[in-house]
């Protein structure tokens, strides 16, 4: 069969996955979007036999594919939203705990009869959800009519101050009320000492500690990924290929690949340019795209290729030089996919 292969030692992931939950107190593994490159069923039913009681999705859309496999509770992280029917319907399962980052949500949640399980989520540095810190003191007025189950963070990745704002936040969360800190992109070693810190003498409030891309794709060395060769045609110099038909650079052949855009082949996520340095190469790579020579995550012959253009729906066109032999129709090639934007065609256990 043709397509995208994700080649997974279990055993040795496996043994990874239980290395982090044995290492994370109060683990929350977290199972959204593409599954990481796993699928949502699949990730629900390893956190399951990892034995944690909670796991976390992203959208209310999510829950209906993992509820039945996972026994435990159920997080939805995106904002609860009053106009979506899904999200008002699941607040009142009592399996769903519902996150809630807006005070009028808070308030909406309180007066439905079902007296849903709620986290409150604070807004970080990140500013993308959450109720402004300065406005804690009115969480407390409603979470008597919800069941409130703790305070949740979503912390920035950059670990310049970090530590200094998941304290302050807990603080003040805690200040307002007494409950468990739910985390995110907090060092273990970090937020042990900071709920420790913050226990003035009493019992530290339990922690909960979310984790995704550190949990799943933690260990590089259990998987590598692979592309089947579906066509391979010589060219010469100049000739004509592709949709837009675009010169070859010289002699050699065509090889197409398994892979393209439905995939995530030729679609990363942005990264940011922070340095001088960062910008001059991101200016000179967008330079070299634009003119029809990106380099592709296909390995051939020990090196990436050329894309000849841009990836298509299912397939991609490399540009392989005549002095390299050129694959076998039906092998497959080493390629690189950023799993948390791919979508494999299937996962070979070994």
């Amino acid at each position: 069969m043709s397509g995208l292969t994700l080649h997974l030692d279990v055993d040795r992931w496996r043994r990874h996955l239980r290395s982090e939950a044995e290492g994370t107190p109060g683990l929350v593994p977290v199972v959204k979007g593409n599954g990481y490159g796993f699928g949502l069923r699949r990730l629900a039913e390893e956190s399951e036999r990892l034995g944690v009681d909670t796991l976390a999705v992203g959208l209310p859309a999510e829950v209906e594919e993992v509820r039945d496999v996972f026994p435990g509770t159920i997080v939805v992280l995106n904002p609860w939203d009053a106009h979506n029917p899904l999200a008002v319907e699941l607040a009142g399962d009592p399996k769903l705990l519902t996150t809630v980052s807006r005070l009028e949500d808070l308030a909406a949640l309180a007066d439905l009869d079902t007296r849903p399980r709620v986290l409150v989520e604070v807004r970080t540095s990140m500013r993308r959800h959450g109720i402004d810190p300065l406005d804690l003191e009115r969480v407390a007025l409603l979470t008597d009519r919800v069941l409130f189950e703790g305070w949740s963070l979503h912390l920035p990745l950059l670990s310049a101050g970090r530590y200094a704002e998941a304290e302050r936040l807990s603080r003040a969360a805690l200040g307002t009320l007494r409950a468990p800190l739910w985390i995110s992109h907090l060092p273990v070693s970090e937020a042990t000492q900071m709920v420790g810190a913050l226990a003035g003498g009493e019992a530290p409030v339990p922690l909960r500690l979310r984790s995704g891309t550190r949990l799943w794709l933690g260990d590089p060395g259990s998987r590598r990924t692979t592309a089947t060769v579906m066509d391979v045609h010589p060219v010469s110099r100049g000739e004509r290929v592709g949709y837009r038909q675009r010169a070859c650079p010289g002699d050699g052949h065509v090889v197409v690949v398994a892979g393209g855009t439905s995939h995530g082949v030729g679609m990363e996520a942005p990264t940011s340019a922070s340095s001088v340095k960062q910008r001059v190469v991101a200016l000179a790579t967008g330079g070299l795209e634009a003119a029809g020579l990106a380099l592709s995550p296909y390995t051939i012959a020990g090196k990436k290729r050329w894309f000849l253009e841009p990836p298509h729906m299912q397939s991609s066109q490399l540009f392989l030089p005549a002095k390299v032999p050129p694959p076998a129709l039906g092998d497959e090639v080493p390629v690189e996919l950023r799993l948390t934007t791919a979508t494999v065609d299937r996962i070979v256990e070994v």
